[in-house]
């Protein structure tokens, strides 16, 4: 088998991994076939193997950053479901992360409606998720929507701060928070 013919034979997954890569790295205007199929060192002919077209490619570009950035991170903190702590948890995962990913995905869907709704979607499942975990530790249910909300806004203000000294807090900082906003 030559080493073309071994090229080509990229996975799906290869593929969006690719695609993510660029996509946190150079932008949305980076996802050309022709640009990732060279950087891949690969035909234009093994990304239409698994994609019909560019749009099929970035619709499982967004459905991937969901799995991975919420539904994944979800279905982990709910298989500690019943245990104290699973805000704190979130919140020291959520605010050391790294976010170039979510950053980029939040500037594309500036200009494209289709990731505005992907964007608002997972916006509103995260939200709802925090306020579940807060009435979870005993917060009443409008208490914990309102806070869930203020939470996420810190979160998604986080990724903008520059100065790194104040762009992260200690973790028993972390879980202060947490016991404020669970009480």
């Amino acid at each position: 088998m030559s080493d073309d013919a071994t090229h080509d034979r990229l996975t799906r997954a290869d593929w969006i991994r690719h695609g993510l890569r660029t996509l946190a790295i150079d932008g949305p205007g980076a996802l050309k076939v022709g640009p990732m199929a060279a950087a891949l060192d690969v035909s234009r002919g093994s990304f239409y193997w698994h994609f019909q077209d560019i749009a099929d490619f970035r619709g499982q570009l967004l459905q991937s950053w969901r799995q991975t950035t919420t539904d994944q991170i979800i279905q982990d903190l709910d298989a500690h479901e019943g245990e104290p702590g699973r805000l704190l948890r979130l919140m020291r995962r959520a605010f050391k992360g790294r976010r170039r990913l979510d950053l980029a995905v939040r500037a594309w869907a500036a200009h494209d409606a289709a990731v505005a709704a992907a964007v608002a979607s997972v916006d509103k499942r995260r939200i709802a998720h925090l306020a579940r975990l807060l009435v979870d530790a005993g917060v009443g249910r409008a208490q914990a929507n309102h806070r869930a909300a203020f939470l996420y806004w810190a979160y998604l203000g986080q990724a903008a701060v520059m100065d790194r000294n104040t762009a992260a807090m200690p973790a028993e900082a972390l879980a202060d928070l947490a016991r404020l906003f669970e009480t």
